[in-house]
Order: structure tokens, then sequence, then C-alpha cells
């Protein structure tokens, strides 16, 4: 089968074109590809949904690049397949599928553009469910879960099998969350009552939106004696991209409710993922509807952490039946049903 030319359209937004990346991943299960990226910025003069109606009305595609973009169509690379995230790029998205006559994919939620405009539309809430030229999906991610190193324990979880090692997920303020000390203190005391009622050791990781307070707090306890915690990882010292690591030893996960991005990887690794969130804090419509499709799969369960005990943490890994195949896998087969003519 020749390779297959993926166009990546990225508004350089990490949170978006690895939602892109994901696609590309999954669809690299089945067949070769070659990838190009073309990064796209609107130009401020006009605004996206100006250039969403124009396109609907029928002006022409690469008029829309030019102006609204500064794309020259003779530039663009020839391409089979062309994918993106992100608002700033469903114009330019679905101008190049049109100029090219090309199949696109779009990675989110439509506005001002109707799913006409696009040969699939990989949404994760389930609302999105019946619309036309629409799947729901676990967030699209490059992780490939069948890179873990074998030598994790897996299996159930729960009071007759509580966890020897468990990963920690620490995120902090962000949008509807905030966080207060009481909700900190709530947490560092359950890593020591789970460590004192069954023994469970963590392994806790923090991010960017942790506040340094906490990542002191949980630094002074890893170095107590017998601590609950066998490594601390600190974002302040070690940056991203520490989340292998956790996954790779770890035999469940507790994450801060603030960061879909945690849950979903956590879930995409085949672990049991028990979220937890402050007394202060609400969704978005969109984003408690990705929450129930996770827990409505079974993949995870939620709780706050003010109820947050060893009794409870261990009651609902216990309802937990986390993803038994390659999240990649799953993605692949569900887009080689709805666009064939990628796998031909």
């Amino acid at each position: 089968m020749r390779p297959l030319s993926v166009l990546l359209i990225s508004d350089d937004r990490p949170g978006h074109y690895h939602l892109s990346e994901g696609v590309v991943a999954a669809i690299s299960r089945l067949r070769p590809m070659t990838v190009s990226r073309l990064p796209v910025q609107r130009r401020g003069w006009v605004p996206t949904r100006t250039l969403a109606q124009l396109l609907g009305a029928g002006v022409p595609a690469g008029t829309m690049l030019r102006a609204g973009y500064g794309i020259d169509p003779k530039t663009l690379p020839d391409a089979d397949l062309i994918v993106s995230a992100g608002g700033e790029t469903l114009v330019p998205n679905a101008a190049i599928a049109r100029l090219k006559n090309v199949t696109n994919i779009f990675c989110g939620s439509l506005r001002r553009l109707p799913p006409e405009a696009f040969s699939l539309v990989v949404s994760s809430y389930a609302k999105h469910a019946d619309i036309p030229r629409h799947i729901v999906a676990l967030k699209p991610s490059g992780f490939d879960p069948g890179k873990l190193r074998k030598g994790r324990t897996a299996g159930r979880f729960g009071e007759p099998t509580p966890p020897r090692l468990a990963g920690a997920l620490i995120g902090g303020n962000s949008g509807l969350f905030r966080y207060q000390q009481s909700d900190w203190r709530d947490l560092l005391q359950f890593l020591e009552a789970s460590f004192a009622a069954h023994g469970t050791r963590w392994l806790v990781s923090t991010s960017r939106r942790s506040p340094d307070g906490v990542a002191n707090d949980l630094a002074a306890l890893t170095r107590q004696q017998d601590s609950p915690i066998a490594e601390f990882i600190d974002y302040r010292t070690v940056g991203a991209g520490t989340l292998t690591r956790v996954f790779e030893q770890a035999e469940v996960i507790l994450c801060t409710e603030d960061s879909s991005t945690m849950i979903s990887e956590a879930v995409c690794a085949c672990l049991p993922v028990v979220g937890v969130a402050p007394r202060h804090h609400s969704f978005e419509d969109r984003e408690r509807g990705y929450r129930d499709y996770m827990r409505d799969n079974g993949w995870s369960r939620s709780l706050l952490l003010a109820e947050l005990t060893p009794e409870r943490f261990t009651a609902e890994l216990a309802r937990i039946r986390p993803l038994q195949e390659n999240h990649l896998d799953r993605l692949a087969g569900r887009l080689r049903e709805r666009l064939p003519q990628l796998f031909t």
C-alpha cells in the first residue's frame, strides 16, 4: 500500500495539534503515511465567523486562504487527507479540502460550518453522537499504551486487593476549578491514610498548574521516614512529559479532575482511574459530557476530595472496568469503518 499523504493543519496550540497527531497515529496503525505540517494564523482584521460565512456562501477557497490566512494555494503540498483541531483551523481545513477535493477530518466541536464541510468530525462529547458525519471517541492522543513496560501489574483492584503502587496526577486551578487549602490537605491526608490502611505507595506527579505550596508539602512528605510517596516527580524541576513514567509503574491512577487530558490519557493507558475534584468546581456542559462518557463506559469514577478515604477509593476502584484495547486501534477501526477510502 502506498504511503498516504497527510496534511496536518496546526494553530500552534499543543492542546489542539496533539488531537490531530492522535488521529494520524491511529491511521498509521493501518497504513503507511507521510505527514506535512501547515501552521496557520488568521489575519486579525477578519473574524473567523466572517470567513466561515463567506466560505459557506461559495466564495472561492483559494480567495479565502489568501485573504484570511495569507496562504498561497500554489504552495500547498499534495495531500490525500487533511487533519486539524481547534476553531482557528476550521476554515483552512474546509477550504483546502474543497480546493484539492480530498478527505478531511476535524477534531472537536463544529462552529459556524456545517458537518457537510468535513468528511468526518471526531468528537469526545456524547451529545454529538447523532450528528451527521460525527463519531464519538476518547480524545485522540499519540500516546501508545503498547509501548509501556510489560512488567507493570494489571488486573482488578478493590477492597480485597488494594493497589500496591498507585499514581497521583496533580493539577491545580483551571477554568471553573478552584482549590482551597482544605482540598490539598484532604489529598495529603489521604495519601498517608491509604498507606497506613492498605500499604499503598504513591508515584506523585505535579503539573504546571500545581501551586508551589502543594509541591513543597509533597516534597516534604517524600522526605519523611516511611513515606507513602515512593517517588515525587516535581514539574518545577523536570518539566512536562512525565506521565508515561507514572503509567509504566502504577497499577491505578488518582487524578485531579481539572485536566481532561490527564484523565483521558490515564484511561488510554488501560488503567483504572479515579478523578477527584475540589469543593468549589463546576464543569462546562461539554466537559461534563466527556466525564460522563468515560464513566458510563466503566473506565473511570469520580468523587470530591472531601469524600476521599482509603475505603471509598477502593470501593470506586472495584466499580471500574479499565479499557482493554489499545485506544489507537479502537479509533483506527472507527475511522476505517467511516472512511474506507483511506484504507484501500
